[in-house]
């Protein structure tokens, strides 16, 4: 697994071996904040609530097929705007809970 600390500010990040490494700033949301149907781009994984222990959440995400880079977007959100979240990545949909789409940060398309 790659790691890289993006900037003081900022959780350690999960990047791909063969995804370009995206900027990452003060703009980055996690895809729990993501508006439905709003594009955005995946910019890296972070452990939950900013841990730094490793708890393999933002591995499995990332063997899943969200890496740096790839467009996702928010499909729909459960009972009350809550869980499940269906996400979309490429042309697979995955109902994330919250705490799962809390770990993917993303950068809104312009």
């Amino acid at each position: 697994m790659y790691r890289a600390a993006v900037s003081d500010l900022a959780a350690p990040f999960v990047a791909s071996p063969t995804a370009p490494q995206l900027a990452v700033g003060l703009d980055t949301l996690s895809v729990a904040d993501l508006a439905a149907h709003l594009v955005a781009t995946i910019t890296g994984l972070a452990e939950p609530d900013g841990r730094a222990k490793s708890t393999g959440v933002a591995a499995r995400l990332a063997e899943l097929g969200f890496i740096v880079g790839e467009t996702v977007s928010v499909l729909h959100r459960g009972p009350g705007g809550r869980e499940p979240i269906a996400v979309q990545v490429g042309d697979t949909v995955f109902a994330l809970r919250r705490l799962e789409a809390s770990c993917i940060r993303v950068i809104p398309a312009a």
